[in-house]
């Protein structure tokens, strides 16, 4: 699966500031924007033809990888160093990533990505709608920035410059909707506005991600996931987007975190029971109309009032299914959806959040019992070993002494 080392990249990304020669009013960091664009270009490709959203969710990762490489270029000045030394600039990306990228998939991984970055032909449609939602995310973020920057006297010129880049990407039906504010721009303000809800808000920790980020990335470990258990193209496609949009109610509930969630006799159920009103009431009816029965699947609705995402299901013939091994239905016909590997992909999430504070230093009794808690949770799913990944990941770190001492007892 996903190794150490490109986590280490991953999380990397929500320490980049961005907008930063401009004052804010929050902080705006790498990898809220690029959860934010995969969002906006999920419900952009769904309101076109012929998206192949493996391409779609690839192309989006390896530009993802590129950015945080390149993350100390101010991104006007990248778009127009990449189309004078677009060679010489990927051939550095892919040497500073090479010994991460590798190991995953045997190689296959680390090739495709280079085959992206020299063949500008390859996933043509599929990067044009991500440089619309990577538009669109960035125009959301600029909102915020404009509103403490209106003294600055270039201020005025940055806006007319975001502004009118909308124009390039007028050819896409979801592009024209959300800049005309029209009810699927309700769903890119409500996902944007998780940037604003922290992880582990309890507890000081770094570096800070936020729900937004952390959604992110569990829905890269489920591509990785997939791919590791050579998922077919449907579930693949369902088992990253039930990962990005997994948390998507907690913009209208917050993130209740999960010691107050469980322990407190029939909360969890309260919760839950809430959860689908606000999703039937604020989320679904600003969803394209010939949107909603996929959507709900992926937000985890099935059966009557009952809601989890985190269970295997397929969904054949308009039939939502609860199934125990999901290798039996690995057929896109059957619309599957790994429910228990991406709670331990979940799992997993938090468990990084947590270690990589503990090793920046931030050791407060949150996260280590925390921490000591959601291994005792991580588990084995379809051969893919969760909890030695995570002891890999807590050597990568640098805090080997203290995973020895931690967790020798299971």
């Amino acid at each position: 699966m996903i190794n150490p080392k490109i986590i280490d990249y991953i999380f990397s990304s929500a320490s980049i500031q961005r907008w930063n020669d401009y004052p804010r009013m929050v902080e705006l960091v790498e990898l809220d924007k690029q959860a934010h664009k995969f969002i906006i270009a999920f419900f952009i490709a769904k309101l076109e033809d012929d998206i192949n959203y493996t391409h779609l969710i690839e192309a989006g990762i390896f530009e993802f990888l590129r950015r945080i490489v390149v993350t100390d270029i101010r991104p006007d000045v990248f778009r127009k160093a990449i189309q004078k030394k677009s060679k010489e600039i990927n051939s550095w990306v892919i040497e500073k990533l090479k010994d991460s990228l590798e190991p995953i998939q045997n190689g296959v991984f680390l090739k495709k990505f280079e085959e992206y970055l020299y063949d500008s032909n390859m996933y043509k449609k599929e990067r044009f709608i991500l440089k619309a939602a990577s538009y669109l995310a960035t125009k959301w973020e600029f909102s915020i920035v404009y509103q403490t920057s209106k003294f600055l006297t270039d201020i005025e010129n940055v806006k007319r410059s975001v502004e009118d880049e909308i124009e390039d990407y007028y050819e896409l039906i979801g592009v024209r909707k959300i800049s005309l504010n029209k009810k699927l721009s309700r769903i890119i303000d409500l996902s944007g506005r998780l940037r604003f809800q922290k992880r582990w808000a309890q507890t000081p920790r770094i570096p800070e991600t936020s729900v937004l980020g952390h959604m992110l990335t569990v829905a890269l470990f489920a591509y990785f996931y997939s791919k590791d258990v050579d998922a077919c193209d449907k579930r693949l496609e369902n088992n990253f987007y039930t990962a990005l949009f997994h948390d998507l109610p907690e913009a209208l509930t917050r993130d209740i975190i999960s010691p107050v969630k469980y322990s407190v006799d029939e909360l969890s159920d309260i919760i839950a029971e809430y959860e689908i009103i606000k999703i039937e009431d604020d989320i679904l009816p600003f969803v394209p109309e010939g949107l909603k029965d996929e959507f709900s699947y992926l937000l985890g609705l099935y059966e009557n009032n009952k809601k989890d995402e985190f269970l295997n299901k397929i969904n054949y013939k308009d039939q939502i299914k609860i199934v125990d091994n999901i290798d039996d239905y690995n057929l896109d016909k059957y619309s599957p959806i790994d429910g228990k590997a991406l709670k331990q992909c979940d799992k997993l999430s938090a468990f990084i959040e947590a270690s990589l504070s503990i090793s920046h230093g931030i050791k407060s009794k949150e996260l280590q019992s925390g921490k000591k808690h959601i291994f005792k949770g991580l588990k084995t799913v379809q051969g893919i070993d969760f909890k030695d990944l995570a002891r890999q990941i807590d050597e990568e770190f640098g805090s080997t002494g203290q995973t020895q001492a931690r967790f020798d007892f299971d």
